[in-house]
């Protein structure tokens, strides 16, 4: 078993500690931003995603306007109440210069991995998640676990996810994906940020070819690349995919995935799919080629 793996069968359990700081009425999720608040929330990598998903739950909940950047393309002179950095190791580079520039400008607050890191310096407030570290390079269960400290915080009742999640982890793969030569993930509103990291770890352990686009987007031109042996795989209800969608799909020859999970136990699944597939091609999940920890630019 891959650290990989290890460190996916734990996100049930990192939830439930996640959902329990966010609770806390004095905690250190208190300085994430508050009712009203324009924010915006950057990342690299992973944690842009992340950033767009708890952008997209944010304002669609009418917490206030958020948006989300990468950290190197975050808008100068932009006005916001509250930046928020997810960075899992605290190092990188580009999360600490934008930080850097905003001291003493804007209230930040980073969601780390590891506190004692160098973002404890030009960030006003850290909120530790140490309890969701990984020693391997791919990112799964810090991920997920601050998307549900982040949603939590925004008061969602999340009592099914823990559930589902353990749920995602006991089932079988989907009959067919172990085979398929291309996979196109499908979200909408914070699912798209959901989908476009499922196509990221399927990149980076298993170098799949992978895409992920706004599901009314799809039959825009990327409906194209469907057909037999590939996989289009939609984050969210199935009764909720647009109407006519499963037919054009199944008109391709491909092969439609709805598991209809919450997006974040469904994404559990393809952290699996993404171990299996690297150990089927003969690759290191844990050090996927060409790829650290953390960019750290000289």
């Amino acid at each position: 078993m891959s650290q990989t793996e290890i460190e996916i069968a734990t996100q049930p359990d990192c939830w439930r500690q996640a959902v329990a700081l966010a609770r806390q009425p004095d905690g250190p999720a208190a300085s994430l931003p508050r009712p009203g608040e324009r924010v915006a929330v950057v990342g690299c990598g992973t944690s842009w995603f992340i950033a767009q998903a708890y952008a997209a739950l944010r304002e669609s909940g009418r917490h206030g306007e958020t948006d989300a950047f990468p950290a190197s393309e975050m808008p100068a002179g932009r006005a916001y109440d509250r930046v928020v950095a997810l960075t899992r190791s605290g190092t990188t580079t580009e999360v600490l210069e934008l930080l850097r520039r905003l001291q003493g400008r804007t209230p930040t607050t980073a969601v780390t991995a590891v506190p004692e890191s160098p973002v404890r310096g030009p960030a006003d407030a850290v909120v530790p998640l140490d309890f969701a570290d990984e020693t391997s390079v791919v990112q799964t269960r810090f991920a997920s676990t601050e998307l549900v400290l982040l949603r939590a915080h925004l008061g969602e009742d999340l009592g099914h996810l823990p559930r589902q999640g353990r749920s995602a982890l006991d089932e079988p793969l989907p009959a067919g994906v172990l085979e398929a030569e291309q996979f196109t993930f499908l979200g909408q509103g914070w699912g798209y940020g959901i989908a476009q990291e499922a196509a990221l770890k399927m990149r980076e352990a298993a170098s799949a070819w992978t895409e992920a686009y706004p599901v009314m987007e799809y039959r825009h031109g990327p409906i194209s690349v469907t057909g037999p042996g590939r996989v289009a795989w939609w984050f969210g209800d199935p009764a909720a995919l647009p109407s006519g969608l499963a037919d054009d799909i199944a008109r391709t020859g491909g092969q439609l995935v709805a598991l209809g999970r919450d997006p974040l136990a469904d994404l559990v699944v393809v952290h699996r799919l993404a171990a299996a597939l690297a150990s089927a091609r003969g690759l290191d999940p844990d050090n996927p080629r060409h790829l650290t920890r953390s960019v750290i630019l000289a």
